[in-house]
């Protein structure tokens, strides 16, 4: 809490606190609880803020979209760590990092046509490329078996290409262990028809479990027990080949928080208001709605003649946002005592999606500071606040 209340003083609110001793800390732990041939993916668009400090502590990267890739490229991180994924692939861009010297580790295929891309610019290039294809759970995302059956079987016709295996991605925050039995299930049925129609051996299976985060008060869930569960699942599988996990969530939640400054407060009507210097264009919790929910948060008084405040008796406020729409609403209904301007109010497990989800450009306010704290407790700073006016400014010639 001191830390949070020094920091406020220093930097200018609002700001995200990235502490990359918790995030180690988290990695061990999955790892702990996870069997000795489970590797793990890291899905950059979680937080790519983090991604250098995880890029020693996962087997993978994963990588969704151009920006992602020149994130990871200006980090200078390990390119056979690469997963090059996503739903759109731009010939230009696949052809460009096949020619390269040195390669990404694996390819996606999301479809027949992407795979034709990639096996078009490998031939082009006379360069073997490893390729993962992506089974569909339902949606836009991947291919339907009997495409990839039909693939595999006729892999011959792709000499440039070394198939890997197969990749499997149904969703996100996932409380039900029947529902990633029966997912389990699916993806290992799967694999042993294309060994039994097709023989096929997949040399990895890169399964995205969705593990679940616990964002909001009343949020239970015994995670020990849950990967425990979950890997005796891994174990029970007919396949026992290599497992990766692709964790965005999972991973970076719980490193994270945001900080923001009440700056104004109001009685409307006998309800109480108070007004932060943030909102939801910087914040966003997943199946966050209208604040119907109430996130994990701190309230930390900030002036000396506010903090003894406690024998005081506790009011409901709306916490909102500094946009003008009525949907800036972060928290309602929450008790406090006596916020004054200056408070500040500190949202926990923000350390996925929060800094990126949100709707940035409206009111063309700067985006926030971003500091991480090193394992020493020093806080680093690694993106100044940031004006994005220039990004809605229009470019007239006269």
């Amino acid at each position: 809490m001191n830390l949070l209340k020094n920091l406020a003083d220093i930097e200018k609110t609002p700001f995200y606190l990235f502490d990359l001793g918790r995030l180690h800390e988290r990695i061990h732990f999955l790892k702990s609880h996870l069997p000795e041939n489970v590797k793990l993916c890291y899905a950059v668009k979680a937080n790519p803020f983090i991604a250098h400090a995880l890029s020693t502590d996962v087997a993978k990267l994963e990588i969704c979209s151009p920006g992602e890739l020149e994130i990871c490229r200006s980090l200078n991180l390990p390119w056979e760590k690469f997963v090059i994924s996503g739903v759109y692939k731009d010939r230009e861009l696949m052809t460009a990092l096949i020619c390269q010297n040195q390669s990404p580790g694996l390819f996606t295929a999301e479809s027949v046509s992407q795979l034709t891309l990639l096996a078009e610019a490998a031939a082009a290039a006379k360069k073997k490329i490893s390729v993962l294809l992506r089974l569909t759970s339902g949606g836009q995302f991947g291919m339907d078996g009997m495409h990839i059956e039909n693939i595999v079987a006729n892999r011959q016709k792709y000499p440039w290409i070394s198939f890997e295996g197969i990749q499997y991605f149904s969703g996100t925050q996932k409380t039900s262990l029947k529902k990633m039995q029966r997912e389990l299930n699916e993806a290992d049925a799967f694999l042993e028809k294309l060994e039994k129609n097709c023989g096929f051996t997949a040399g990895v299976l890169e399964f995205g479990p969705g593990f679940p985060a616990a964002y909001f008060e009343g949020d239970s869930f015994d995670e020990d027990s849950y990967l425990n569960s979950f890997s005796e699942m891994l174990q029970a599988m007919k396949y026992q080949g290599p497992v990766t996990l692709e964790l965005g969530r999972s991973i970076a939640a719980a490193c994270g928080t945001y900080v923001t400054q009440i700056v104004d407060t109001k009685t409307n009507k006998g309800e109480n208001y108070a007004i932060v210097d943030g909102g939801i264009h910087q914040l966003v919790y997943y199946g966050q709605s209208m604040a119907m929910k109430q996130p994990k948060m701190q309230f930390i008084k900030t002036s000396p003649s506010n903090q003894a405040v406690n024998h005081l008796p506790k009011q409901l406020w709306n916490i909102c946002g500094s946009l003008c729409t009525i949907n800036d609403i972060l928290v309602k209904q929450l008790p406090l005592a006596q916020p004054c301007p200056g408070d500040l109010l500190v949202f926990e497990n923000a350390g996925a999606y929060c800094m990126t989800e949100g709707i940035a450009l409206f009111l063309s306010r700067d985006l926030p500071k971003i500091i991480l704290l090193d394992e020493q407790q020093t806080p680093v700073v690694v993106r100044e606040h940031t004006e994005i006016n220039a990004l809605n400014t229009p470019n007239i010639r006269r």
